[in-house]
């Protein structure tokens, strides 16, 4: 504890009131936040006595100030913790690492035949969102399903307003051509809804349904209609059997597993949806050492879930620190009751163990993931004879098309793997085409530009996907920036462009440097140029084909900068509107006919001469 942090001062401060407290470095920075029901009494607990875990130890050690903010509730306490926790991540808070949103099956309920897709991202749109699912391959092993099943369209609706005939989905029965109008509206509506019951885990409902409309059938003597629905009772049931093998019911809940290994921590979420074992997600969250488990299960199920819409029950491996609060906290938040429960049996107690056991197998992947790339940075700073052993390595590349849309990359890699938080790319403005040379310079310039650096984090080691001339030319850059000390390091590409030809180039050696083929060291640095190449060449590619839509576009009379933007969104492009007839233009926002039949034209008659 730093000694000019007057505790007996501050405690005589305090509220017996609910609120957030936050413990601060001698620099200001943010060390931990906590929450607390009573203000005194908690922040109090950490002086009175020796803290009985060597992370609190380690952090009454670093504190040099504390502030609080008091609030109405203690609910209003830890809705505050979790946004100070997320916006500013403190070193001795758990904090959840994982970057990517969970994808979803969106259903186009606005539309007058809906469509069944994949989608990830934000939920604010039109239409009804289903899950969130573990991955993308349970998403599309769902839809596969929905599809057999429910016979639902999945097609684009481009693709849709242009048919003219139904698509190899009609003959394989894997969908009912509403496009061509084979079905009527309510009909597939019909259909639509049965699909949705089914996610929803409301099968009985769905197989009731179309019992009676099989028995319908019959009595109109439309035998054909009554095979239909009696093989589709049979396939629904079919899955149920097979889900019934793993659940035994109908159930809507997450299984949460956390497990340790050599201080890293892993917190695996089985996601059982209908009774269906979807699959299973890992998270890494960030563990000061010594932390109890109930508070990093606690932390956890805080970020992920107020993130995260919650089932109506979650399963956890161990006690959870303040569950009953947590617990209201999430129904508050998401609209219904949500059980926290650890003491379960039968196969609420598999789904713990299964999840419990893909923790303990995460932890120890990680670690050995972690060791493998521990080595590589440890032999990296032997080959290149660096002073230290680097702690985050970055790399740009560039990305055109005969000098067109320049676009640079930079990726970023630390002893975890990629920091995909961290990257940037840069569209290049003002330089000619095809000097790779002034591209790479800008980029690197911006990426290091004197208001940005203050606030950014140096790398202790440069990459630069090309040779003598580009390092050069970065190296220059560097200087001019006040960054000559920062190690730079090219990556080339041999004659025969194999990967065992590549070798590295450093500006104070007289020959490139030949690091044997396969070594942990050179595994690293290709890894890290290829991830860079992949970086530049999606938005390259993007950006082109922004290009080549409104470069098209531009060249008709009429159709200004907000009219191209409303075309590409209606059609999903520019195929779609080169596809379109002239009345499926005017269907667009602000497409008088007139302007309708100068696009078609644009698109046809020029291509018919």
């Amino acid at each position: 504890m730093s000694g000019a942090f007057d505790t007996a001062a501050f405690l005589r401060t305090l509220t017996h009131r609910p609120g957030v407290y936050r413990m601060l470095d001698a620099n200001g920075g943010l060390l931990y936040v906590g929450k607390a029901k009573d203000l005194r009494r908690r922040v109090a607990s950490y002086f009175g006595k020796r803290p009985q875990d060597a992370k609190t130890q380690a952090m009454l050690q670093a504190v040099a100030s504390m502030d609080v903010t008091v609030t109405g509730t203690e609910q209003e306490a830890l809705l505050l913790e979790y946004n100070l926790i997320k916006a500013h991540r403190p070193r001795f808070n758990v904090v959840l690492r994982d970057d990517k949103s969970y994808p979803y099956i969106h259903v186009t309920t606005d539309l007058e035949f809906p469509r069944f897709e994949f989608h990830r991202g934000s939920r604010a749109g039109a239409g009804r969102f289903f899950g969130p699912y573990p991955d993308a391959t349970a998403v599309r092993d769902s839809l596969q399903l929905l599809q057999k099943l429910f016979r639902i369209r999945q097609c684009s609706d481009t693709f849709f307003a242009n048919r003219s005939r139904p698509c190899l989905q009609y003959q394989i029965q894997r969908c009912t051509a509403p496009c061509v109008g084979l079905v009527s509206s309510a009909d597939y509506r019909r259909d639509v809804d049965d699909a949705i019951r089914f996610i929803e885990g409301r099968g009985a409902d769905v197989l009731e349904g179309l019992a009676a409309r099989m028995e319908a059938s019959a009595a109109r003597l439309d035998y054909e209609a009554a095979a239909r629905y009696r093989d589709q009772i049979a396939a629904i049931r079919r899955v149920q059997q097979q889900q019934a093998i793993d659940s035994g019911g109908e159930t809507d809940l997450d299984a949460l597993g956390l497990a340790e290994e050599r201080g890293q921590y892993c917190v695996s979420i089985l996601m059982i949806r209908g009774g269906r074992v979807l699959g299973s997600r890992a998270l890494f969250p960030r563990v000061a050492r010594g932390t109890p488990a109930g508070e990093v299960l606690s932390a956890v199920l805080a970020q992920h879930y107020l993130a995260q819409s919650p089932p109506p029950e979650v399963l956890v491996s161990a006690p959870v620190d303040d569950a009953e609060l947590l617990g209201q906290m999430l129904a508050e938040r998401c609209g219904h009751a949500v059980a926290l429960r650890q003491r379960v049996r039968g196969h609420r107690r598999r789904w713990i163990l299964m999840a419990l056991g893909n923790a303990r197998e995460g932890a120890r992947a990680r670690v050995a993931a972690a060791a493998t790339l521990g080595e590589q940075f440890h032999q990296l700073a032997e080959v290149l004879s660096l002073p230290v052993v680097p702690e985050r390595l970055e790399c740009f590349d560039i990305s055109h098309t005969q000098g067109g849309e320049t676009v640079a990359s930079c990726v970023a890699f630390n002893a975890e793997g990629p920091m995909r938080a961290a990257y940037r790319r840069y569209n290049i403005r003002d330089v000619a085409p095809g000097d790779d040379y002034a591209a790479l310079a800008q980029a690197v310039a911006r990426r290091f530009a004197p208001d940005r650096i203050a606030q950014a984090v140096v790398p202790d080691l440069l990459l630069v996907d090309g040779g003598r001339g580009q390092l050069a030319r970065v190296t220059e850059v560097l200087e001019n920036l006040g960054l000559a000390s920062l190690p730079v390091f090219g990556i080339a590409k041999g004659t025969g462009r194999r990967p065992e030809q590549d070798h590295i180039i450093d500006l104070n050696r007289p020959a490139p440097l030949e690091l044997p083929a396969g070594s942990p060291a050179m595994l690293l640095l290709q890894q890290l140029r290829d991830e860079a190449h992949r970086f530049a060449l999606a938005g390259h590619r993007r950006r082109r084909g922004r290009k080549q839509a409104s470069s098209s576009l531009e060249e008709i009379p009429g159709l200004g900068p907000q009219r191209r933007r409303t075309l590409l969104r209606h059609f999903g492009g520019l195929q779609g509107i080169a596809r379109a007839g002239v009345e499926d233009l005017t269907l667009a926002a602000g497409i008088s006919r007139v302007l309708a039949e100068r696009i078609y034209g644009r698109f046809h008659e020029e291509g018919d001469a």
